[in-house]
This record gives C-alpha cells, structure tokens and sequence, in this order.
C-alpha cells in the first residue's frame, strides 16, 4: 500500500499548494478571506476489526476552510468605500437573488443605487415618506437626490439682555414710529421662512414704557414687529406693529404672573404666493422669550433662531459607524437617507463561494441574521476605507515551503516502495 499512501500525499500537498496559491494570488483582493486545506486520514474498512495493528492507506481532503479574521483597514478617497470593523457581511441584491461580500468597494448608479462592481445593490432600511427609517425586511437602497422641502416658520426664540438704565418712554405722547429711532430703545431681526421657502426679514423692536409715576410703576417694555420693513396690521385700537408687554421683576427677571410667555398668533402676512400669514391663518407666528433679562448692562442678543428653513439640493452624505446615511443639503439641513445593515451566520464556513468576493448562503450557513452595525456581534462601519485581504504573506511563503518538502518526502515513500518491489522482482 506504501504507492497509495504516497500518492494520496502527493495530492495532498498538492492541495495544499492550489490553497496557498490562491491565498497568494489574492493577498491585494479587497475583502478577500484566505483558505486552508483540511486533511483526514483514511484506514481501509475491516471485517474482522483489526485494533492497533491496522495501518491507515494514506491522507483525503476533508475540507477547504476559509479564515473569516479581520483585515486591515486601509483609508481610501472614495466617500463610498466602506470597511467592516468586526463581524458580518454586506447584503447585496441582484434581481432579487441575495449574496454577501466583505468587499465595500461600492459606487452610485445612475439611479441612486449603491453598487459594488458587479451591479449588485446595497440593502438596508430605507425610510418612508416622512423621513424615518422602516426597520422591517431590507431593500436595495436608493439614495433620494430629490430636494428638500422648504418647512414654514412656526417658532420664533430670543434671548436677550433688556438696558434697565434707559429710560422710559411715554407712549400716549411719543407713540411708537418704526422710522423714527428715538420711539424706541433697541431692535433686532431674524430671517424667517414661508411655506414656499421665501425668506423675509422679521424685526423686532422694544420700547420701555415703565416705569413712569403714576400711572406704570412695574418695568414693563413694549415689543413691537415687522416684516420686510412694513408693521404687523393689528385691528384698532391696538396700534400697528405692537406684539404684546414684558414685565420685569425687580430682580430683572420675567414676572411670568403678568407675561404670558410665548406670545402667540403673531401674524406676519406675505405677498409671495405663499401661505399667508406665515404659519397659517389664526396660527402665525409664536415668539418666545422666555429667559430674557432686563440688568442694568447693555442690550445684548444671546440667542435668536427660527424653525424654518428654505428648501435644499443634496450636497453629499455621511454613512455613519452605525450605518445610518445621512444627507446633506445646500441649506444647511440634514436628513436621514437610510440605513445599511449588515448579515450574519451561525455558521460563516457554510457559505458557498461565489467568486467575485461574493457569498451565498446555505443550509450549513443557517438563515441570516440581519441588523444595523454594531448590534450584537456585528461589527461597525468606516467610510472612505476598505478591508484589506486577510492573508499573512509571511505565513504562506512558510507554509510553501513545508508543503513542498511534504510532496519531496512522498515522492521519496513511492521511490522507496519501488525499489523494494524491484528487489523483490530480482529474486530468483
């Protein structure tokens, strides 16, 4: 049996050899998982049971295991790169038939879609018509380069220091006049959007009016607001432009006995085809003060934003660590786009190698297991970076070298067994 013997370990090392081979020739292949030749050994069956005295009949390959270890991560200039940090694999879509690769190598298609080279599709969680993710099955993502729709201003917030040393004007006798500075004390303004995303310059402007013996004796200050230069239209006898009062306690605080906090249904109208007033009629426009101050220092603007905001072009995405694309638009908003999730198995040598560093599943993988990255034993993404191939060159080349003398030594055992049959035939 010594020619059987040695030639199933002529065919082992030269499997041995084919797996080194091809993890070499695949050392720079993105996402590549090198594989090692598994062997058993092989007895001839025996009626009579032989025990210890049986002699096995040579070597078979029992398998060829691929080694699912992590790779370098290496940084690339692609912003659609993607590397997996830990476990899992990427879900793609062809047709509907689903494959999985550790390759991110992934670009746009015409459509939106992210591809990898192959035209596989991207799958993940993509959102609805609101914005917000749909966590059920996975679908091929598709990144919305639709613009972003202009939102109406509904909220107005200030914060601001009020100069108590200014002195208080009488307004039965100096009535408020937005072109005439000396009816009033300190104005500012904030751009606000309507429902077309128009922007418009809404001022605010404070007169203190208190106190002033006998008829005010709390610190009160008169708020007054325009839109793009023309007053607010109130209906008499409630002067144009006026919003409401704030009174001060003596700490410079609000007193919130007195002022209600936010004014409400203030309505600034439009001319631009818009919705009109700006945040609907009997609704408008809320301003809020609440944490204003009136100290004996100079009059100071903390804090002023608005709720609105103009629509928007797509400018680029982010895909976060934890899967989440995120996009950005030309006016300063962002918006969720989707969500790429990861797959994993029970069992990742059960999958069935496709070439182009693809996967399949198989009854011995068990069904996949699908998540956001980062959940459970999945590992995280890094844009702009790709997995190297896992292969330890330094390995293989020592690897090489012991199958080599493994395939020598057994050519030497079918030499040996020829010369020994050769003495045999030279008997007579």
């Amino acid at each position: 049996m010594g020619f059987q013997q040695g030639l199933s370990g002529l065919n082992a090392a030269s499997k041995t050899l084919e797996a080194i081979g091809n993890n070499v020739a695949n050392s720079n292949t993105v996402g590549f998982k090198a594989s090692q030749a598994q062997f058993a050994d092989v007895f001839a069956a025996s009626l009579t049971g032989a025990g210890s005295a049986q002699v096995g009949i040579g070597v078979k390959v029992a398998g060829v295991a691929q080694q699912f270890t992590q790779g370098n991560i290496t940084s690339s200039n692609n912003p659609m790169d993607l590397a997996i940090n830990g476990g899992g694999f990427f879900r793609m879509s062809t047709g509907g038939t689903i494959t999985y690769t550790r390759n991110g190598q992934f670009q746009l298609d015409k459509d939106g879609y992210i591809i990898n080279s192959n035209g596989a599709r991207l799958t993940g969680y993509v959102t609805n018509s609101n914005g917000v993710l749909s966590t059920g099955a996975p679908a091929d993502i598709v990144v919305n380069t639709a613009p972003l729709a202009p939102a109406p201003t509904t909220e107005v917030s200030a914060l601001l220091n009020l100069d108590s040393r200014k002195t208080a004007i009488d307004s039965t006798t100096t009535p408020f006049d937005i072109n005439d500075p000396t009816t009033y004390h300190n104005a500012t303004s904030v751009t606000v959007y309507d429902s077309l995303g128009n922007a418009h310059v809404v001022q605010t402007f404070f007169v203190k009016t208190g106190p002033i013996a006998p008829a005010v004796t709390a610190p009160t200050w008169d708020v007054y607001g325009a839109i793009d230069g023309t007053l607010i239209q109130n209906v008499a006898p409630t002067p144009d432009g006026f919003i409401d009062t704030i009174t001060f306690n003596s700490d410079g605080t609000i007193d919130t006995t007195a002022t209600t906090l936010p004014f409400t249904g203030i309505e600034f109208d439009v001319t631009t085809g818009a919705v009109t007033p700006i945040g609907g009629a009997g609704t408008g426009i809320s301003i809020d003060f609440t944490g204003t101050t009136q100290y004996g220092a100079n009059f100071d603007v903390n804090t002023l934003t608005q709720d609105g905001f103009a629509s928007g072009r797509l400018s680029g995405f982010n895909i976060g660590a934890d899967g989440i694309i995120t996009g950005r638009y030309t006016n300063g908003k962002s918006a969720t786009l989707g969500q790429v999730v990861l797959a994993d198995f029970k069992n990742p040598n059960g999958l069935q190698p496709l070439g182009n560093n693809m996967w399949a599943a198989t009854s011995g993988s068990g069904q996949e297991l699908v998540a956001g990255p980062g959940s459970g034993r999945l590992g995280v993404l890094q844009q702009s970076a790709v997995e190297d191939s896992n292969v330890d060159m330094t390995a293989e080349l020592v690897n090489m070298i012991t199958a080599q003398r493994v395939y020598q030594a057994n050519a030497q055992t079918i030499k040996t067994q020829d010369q020994v049959l050769q003495t045999l035939v030279n008997l007579r």
